[in-house]
């Protein structure tokens, strides 16, 4: 239900700017469709001649060659667009139909069939181009002699080759030759002499292009012949001097040979780095023998672990005869003696084991260097052949390449001398153009139909413009959320036939004009129901806004209510109420405040309950008058007699009065112009009474068109006043 609330509120706002610009809106309407309609009308009819072209691209049509190949290239189809407009089709065209002698002929045919504003448009568009010549200087005098003939060519192939377009087909190798010219006659034999034109043109271009390069490549391949056999020459000179049969042979096996002796001499590296390390093991082991039975290829060595297990058994055997006899036994003393062979066996075999490690170290190293002089003569080797072998590779290259070249030269110039004669035509006239009937500009029923859209959109946009561009007080409920203050009334603008706005309370109360404060009266005292105001100061931002108005009409629709009302003038810079209720204004507030009268300035008025205080004569200082301290005397002894007291301020933003005013009453309402006072102004008046802490009860807008806004309650209003008027009219008793 929101949701439908604020769419129907938002086309509303739609529908009302559209109806407050309404005039703006049907103006652009009107001017902008009268002139697409005079212009329309106005055109010289253009007729438009088509005719089809067929255009593919054929490749692959050699001797070599199979299957003739057509692919879509846009660059070749763009080309060929060009090509169809290019001086030299154009110029062609207009030798074929000798248009130098016939052009004029046919334009003035043409001309002959226009209407009277046709004609009067061509007459006026011919004078300004005449006008903008000379006014540029670069308009023809008597002195330049008669049109040449050439000057004459180029002016038409210069015209015909302005109304001349191509337009492709989408999805079709089919293109449109188009020419738009007043005659349609003209228009037809235009567009199919350019497909002819363009056929033959076409036609030349392949033929000379084909002579030009048989005569190109003729000699080319002639150079290239040359080239070749110095070639050969060259190569067969080096392969003598080099030996270069037997060199390719060598230069196979040399790679196989290096890689082989790159991994011996690998091997033979590792090998030698082990060597090393168990040499150096052995050696820093000395002659402690258990130190060198320690190391594991040492102790690894099957002669020493056979001697290592007899001495475990011998020890074993030693052990088990000691618990039966003792050492001098002779079972004892023969163990005694086989571990001791054992233990002198075991030190000379780890002794034979330590030489046999040396020398293998030896020999590891020893023949790791043949190996590596074995490589580096080997690299040396292969070295030299390959520099032997990259000049031999270098003239082979020459001549390889000089060989294609020539070959392929000689290839294309005997299918370039066979099919001379047979180049196919890829250019096909399809459809020739006839003889229009009807003009395809200007197209009458689009053109109206187009200005009644752009006239209307246009004059939308326009519209919209202007009230995106007008910043000032409107709509109430957007003002309420831009100033952040409640709207305590909308004041309806009065029509001229109305009364003055200081007399309409009185003389029309039943008028939406009047209506409007006793709407205002009832928003002031029934919003502030816990602490109604007594003392109320209107201001405005700027002058002309509607304060003093607002201000006496509430004073008096509150007098009307039975209250005692006192209406305060506080302008002392252009006083005005004197002059709404023509009271004496020789004495009133600033004969007061100066001390030049007693307090006796209190004016009575022809309406009930409703007392004024003018102003007075205007002082030169306004404004210290007013931060008077017997200003607030008066208001707190008037205050006993009345029950409300109003005063009318100056403007906020102009002088400081309304502010010094401000803080002796009980509330400050802001008045303000609608489709005159700006936001940005409306909220800088707001902000200095804000900083002075002044209480603001709320904006009065005043002087709104609420026939052209969405404010509820005009059309309530606009019934009842009518409503009045007919029972007027009949007789009938009017509602009180």
């Amino acid at each position: 239900m929101m949701t439908f609330n604020k769419s129907e509120i938002r086309l509303r706002d739609i529908f009302g700017v559209l109806r407050k610009y309404q005039r703006v809106m049907i103006g652009f309407f009107l001017v902008v469709f009268g002139v697409v309609v005079m212009g329309t009308f106005a055109a010289t009819p253009i007729y438009e001649g088509s005719a089809k072209v067929l255009i593919e691209k054929v490749e692959g049509e050699g001797l070599s060659s199979g299957t003739p190949s057509r692919s879509f290239d846009s660059e070749f189809y763009q080309t060929q667009f060009q090509l169809i407009r290019s001086r030299a089709v154009v110029e062609r065209v207009v030798r074929l139909l000798d248009l130098e002698k016939n052009y004029d002929n046919y334009m003035l045919a043409a001309r002959k069939n226009q209407s009277w504003l046709q004609s009067l448009a061509r007459l006026l568009k011919n004078g300004l181009t005449s006008l903008r010549q000379m006014l540029s200087g670069g308009g023809k005098s008597s002195d330049d002699g008669p049109v040449t003939g050439d000057q004459k060519r180029e002016s038409i192939v210069s015209a015909v080759r302005n109304q001349l377009s191509v337009r492709p087909i989408s999805g079709t190798r089919l293109v449109d030759i188009v020419f738009l010219s007043p005659n349609p006659h003209l228009a037809a034999l235009v567009a199919n002499t350019t497909a002819r034109a363009y056929i033959e043109e076409t036609l030349e271009m392949k033929m000379e292009a084909t002579r030009r390069n048989l005569e190109w490549m003729a000699k080319k391949a002639e150079t290239e012949g040359e080239k070749l056999k110095k070639s050969e020459q060259a190569l067969q000179a080096y392969m003598r001097a080099n030996n270069i049969v037997t060199l390719e042979d060598r230069l196979t096996v040399t790679p196989e040979t290096l890689s082989e002796i790159n991994l011996q001499l690998l091997r033979a590296e590792t090998r030698r780095k082990e060597l090393e390390i168990l040499s150096a093991k052995v050696g820093r082991s000395g002659n402690n023998y258990r130190n060198v039975e320690a190391v594991a290829a040492v102790s690894a060595d099957p002669a020493l672990q056979a001697i290592r297990a007899q001495i475990v058994e011998t020890e074993k055997n030693i052990m088990e005869l000691s618990n039966k006899y003792g050492s001098r036994h002779p079972l004892m003393v023969k163990a005694q003696g086989d571990l001791a062979v054992l233990e002198r066996k075991k030190r000379q075999e780890i002794d034979r084991i330590t030489r046999s490690i040396r020398n293998e170290y030896e020999l590891a190293m020893s023949n790791e260097r043949t190996l590596r002089g074995k490589l580096s003569a080997t690299k040396s080797e292969a070295f030299g052949l390959n520099e032997k072998f990259i000049q031999y590779n270098a003239l082979k290259r020459v001549v390889d390449t000089n060989r294609q070249l020539y070959d392929a030269l000689m290839l294309k110039l005997k299918e370039q001398s066979i099919t001379e004669e047979k180049q196919p035509v890829s250019l096909w006239l399809v459809e020739q153009a006839m003889t229009p009937k009807a003009p395809a500009k200007p197209q009458v029923k689009i053109n109206v139909m187009l200005g009644a859209i752009m006239g209307l959109i246009g004059g939308m946009a326009l519209v919209f413009f202007l009230d995106y561009l007008d910043n000032t007080i409107k709509e109430p409920e957007q003002a309420e959320a831009a100033l952040g203050l409640p709207i305590l009334g909308v004041v309806s603008r009065r029509h001229k036939h109305q009364h003055g706005p200081e007399e309409a309370v009185l003389r029309d109360p039943l008028s939406p004009f009047a209506e409007s404060y006793r709407g205002l009266r009832t928003a002031i005292f029934l919003s502030f129901a816990d602490r109604p105001p007594k003392r109320i100061l209107f201001t405005s931002s700027g002058a002309g806004e509607g304060k003093s108005t607002t201000a006496v009409n509430l004073a008096m629709v509150l007098a009307q209510s039975e209250k005692r009302v006192l209406l305060v003038d506080g302008d002392l810079r252009k006083p005005r109420l004197h002059q709404i209720f023509k009271v004496n204004n020789s004495k009133g507030l600033s004969t007061y405040l100066a001390g030049a009268t007693d307090g006796h300035i209190l004016c009575h008025t022809n309406i009930p309950n409703l007392s004024v205080i003018p102003a007075g004569p205007i002082p030169p200082n306004p404004s210290e008058l007013l931060i008077s301290s017997r200003l607030g005397m008066l208001l707190d002894s008037v205050g006993q007699e009345f029950d409300v007291i109003i005063c009318d301020s100056p403007p906020v933003l102009p002088v400081s009065d309304a502010r010094l005013l401000s803080s002796l009453f009980d509330g400050v309402i802001l008045v303000a112009l609608a489709g005159k006072t700006s936001y940005d102004i409306a909220q800088r008046s707001i902000k200095m009474l804000r900083d002075i802490n002044a209480r603001l009860l709320g904006v009065v807008i005043n002087s709104l068109e609420i026939e052209k806004t969405s404010y509820y309650h005009h059309s309530y209003y606009h019934y009842y006043e009518g409503d009045k008027k007919n029972k007027k009219a009949t007789g009938q008793p009017e509602a009180t």
